[in-house]
């Protein structure tokens, strides 16, 4: 269902998210997230994500507020000239399109493998605190087919504002696994059968073409400054490592993942 709210005020409680958009921290304390751009505030109001609230200029009412009349929750479409909304939010926004959800609970381990289909893919993250790249690893993880995402207790999350921009509203696609411990979600997996990989560069236990990848696999990549911890190396089955040419020790997080899985999908005949 559809409320359009006229902005007389920017001062409401209701728009308090959105004059607060830089403090991502504690938006993802309050358990909400901000959507930025016409694409993205789309696939969220086309997603199962719970919307609060829609923040647009007129142009984008007919289009958008139709998304948002199907959906069970009263969304709230606040409309005003996208200058009035750059006050609002104090920076230029190229369309001027703004969506606010609210982050959808991790689902367990166990939902997980018995909602995904063999063979199984998963993939984790390890000390990833930027959400640049984490968006951009939870888009390659949408597109090349992982089941879920485990991410780690030293990661940020992708829900945070920013990731959820690089991603491009993909995080919505995806369930996210959040253990306590990523060392022992990796341990349940091996007990369970799922082989976990590391992508570690400075290995030469296994180049990238010679890992097996056919079974229930998980991948788990860590930071491009530290890498995976030790703990979390020491709890994977295999170290895995793309060959690079001399005088490169590695790729950015994003891309050593767009290698990786497709990869996967090679071996199993998807690519």
């Amino acid at each position: 269902m559809l409320r359009v709210q006229r902005i007389e005020s920017l001062d409401i409680p209701e728009l308090a998210p959105y004059r607060s958009m830089r403090l991502q921290r504690d938006h993802h304390q309050q358990g909400i997230f901000v959507a930025e751009g016409e694409k993205v505030t789309r696939r969220l109001l086309e997603s199962p994500v719970e919307v609060i609230s829609i923040v647009l200029p007129d142009k984008w009412l007919a289009d958008l507020g139709s998304l948002a009349e199907r959906r069970r929750e009263t969304v709230i479409a606040h409309v005003a000239p996208k200058e009035v909304l750059e006050t609002l939010t104090g920076f230029p926004m190229y369309q001027g399109v703004l969506g606010l959800g609210r982050i959808p609970a991790a689902v367990p381990l166990d939902s997980a493998l018995q909602s995904s289909p063999g063979p199984r893919l998963f993939a984790a993250v390890d000390g990833l605190t930027s959400s640049e790249n984490l968006g951009i690893v939870v888009r390659n993880c949408a597109a090349l087919g992982v089941q879920a995402l485990l991410v780690g207790e030293t990661s940020s999350h992708p829900y945070i504002r920013r990731a959820v921009r690089n991603s491009m509203g993909a995080v919505f696609k995806l369930p996210l696994i959040e253990p306590a411990s990523l060392v022992e979600a990796i341990a349940d997996l091996r007990r369970r059968g799922v082989c976990s990989f590391a992508a570690h560069p400075h290995t030469d236990e296994c180049k990238l073409s010679a890992a097996d990848f056919t079974g229930d696999c998980c991948i788990v990549f860590g930071s491009e400054g530290q890498g995976l911890s030790a703990e979390v190396l020491d709890a994977c089955e295999r170290c895995v490592a793309i060959p690079m040419c001399e005088g490169v020790d590695s790729l950015n997080v994003a891309s050593a993942t767009a290698a990786f899985l497709y990869e996967v999908r090679r071996q199993r005949g998807l690519a």
